[in-house]
């Protein structure tokens, strides 16, 4: 059990790793725009670059996690990550940084099924749904806290924090050569391998379909938000780095320590339903409010904030969707990283568009997404059915 909780640790710590290469970049994009003379909407698309490439490698990636095994491509995965940063530290042309962060979207897509697979593979069906929100924690730290880190260190050099996270990438991979120990795996059973058959089917099914398109509208709010955050305090307010990184830093503080006091007292009063939409009415609001704040305490207050709403968001609906997956976790886990990667991909790209147009704009259109949300939990009810039936199977949490 002890080598289990370090395994753990290894693996949450690996995608920590990997999605914080996501957001580290951030900080840094408006002396980019300055130096190379960019546009948001490259912007957008440099950082869509790296879920799109994560998007198309990681259904491949997990089949090969199956066949060759999980260490061995969680292991590429962050050496890969290590010299796509490195890359980006390098490279002083846009067609390097799109090379980098295609690159980096393709470690992801390595590491995040294998160490899924991984976690399932040393869970049982008691502790796996804790396992699966750590999981989702570990990545939504990751990739709120990456700005962060890139802004206090951007102060020592705009290229530093690509150094740094890329030889964290390689201590990563070496830690795992050493630590990591290849699982044993259950049997797939006959009526697992028809399910697979069945995804679009159970994709669409009632239970499901609200939850993934929820997690969708959330991610492509957050996107749009952080992608977008340096620009727009940048260009209306003269932020620097570190004044970049105290902000973000401070609210994914807030939103954690929010989550860790508040989510569980919270899902016990409301429910995971109730609690995702009022997550979200007060995610829509601070998104709007960013438009019309001036101050500096006021953005410092509207951002903090913020992270709540998204913060209590993801663990809610991942519980939602773990409670009623039964034998379907990794169907469960995989569409919730596909439209997670939908939303990273749409997001920027839209969000850098409406940039170009006015800087409040996608602002504006990331609160009306959320507000679409809000709207969609009115008609969504928690299936008793499924749970009843779990109940005589045997396998429900209680």
């Amino acid at each position: 059990m002890k080598t289990h909780k370090v395994t753990l640790g290894l693996l949450l710590m690996n995608l920590f790793i990997a999605f914080l290469g996501i957001g580290l970049v951030i900080p840094v994009l408006p002396t980019l725009m300055t130096e190379l003379g960019i546009t948001g909407t490259t912007v957008g698309y440099l950082t869509a670059a790296f879920a799109i490439a994560q998007l198309i490698v990681s259904p491949f990636a997990g089949k090969a996690a199956d066949k060759f095994g999980r260490k061995i491509m969680i292991v590429i995965g962050l050496f890969i990550f290590g010299i796509s940063e490195l890359l980006f530290g390098f490279g002083k042309e846009v067609e390097v940084l799109f090379i980098s962060r295609v690159l980096g979207g393709v470690s992801a897509g390595f590491i995040m099924p294998a160490v899924t697979a991984f976690i399932a593979d040393i869970t049982t069906l008691d502790n796996r749904a804790k396992a699966l929100g750590y999981m989702s924690a570990a990545i939504s730290t990751g990739f709120i806290i990456g700005p962060g880190i890139g802004g206090f260190l951007a102060e020592f050099g705009t290229r530093i924090p690509f150094f740094f996270a890329g030889g964290l990438g390689v201590f990563a991979g070496l830690l795992s050569i050493l630590l990591l120990r290849e699982p044993g795996r259950a049997e797939e059973t006959n009526e697992q391998a028809a399910e697979g058959k069945n995804a679009f089917k159970r994709l669409t099914a009632p239970k499901y379909l609200i939850a993934f398109s929820l997690i969708f509208i959330a991610s492509f709010g957050l996107a749009a938000f952080e992608s977008f955050f340096s620009l727009f305090v940048d260009h209306k307010f003269g932020f620097e780095p570190s004044d970049i990184a105290i902000v973000i830093t401070g609210g994914a503080i807030f939103g954690a320590v929010a989550q860790v006091i508040l989510f569980d007292k919270l899902t016990r009063i409301w429910g995971e339903i109730k609690l995702i939409r009022y997550s979200l009415i007060l995610s829509a609001i601070l998104v709007f409010l960013m438009t019309v704040v001036h101050s500096y305490f006021s953005i410092l207050l509207v951002t903090f904030i913020v992270f709540v709403g998204f913060d209590l968001f993801r663990p809610a609906v991942t519980s939602y969707l773990s409670n009623i997956a039964g034998n379907e976790q990794g169907f469960v886990g995989g569409m919730n990283s596909m439209f997670t990667s939908l939303a990273n991909i749409s997001g920027p790209i839209l969000g850098g568009m409406l940039f170009d147009v006015d800087i409040n704009y996608p602002y504006y259109f990331a609160a009306l997404i959320i507000v679409a949300g809000i709207v969609m939990t009115m008609f969504w009810k928690k299936p008793e059915s499924d749970f009843s039936a779990k109940v005589k199977a045997g396998t429900t949490e209680g």
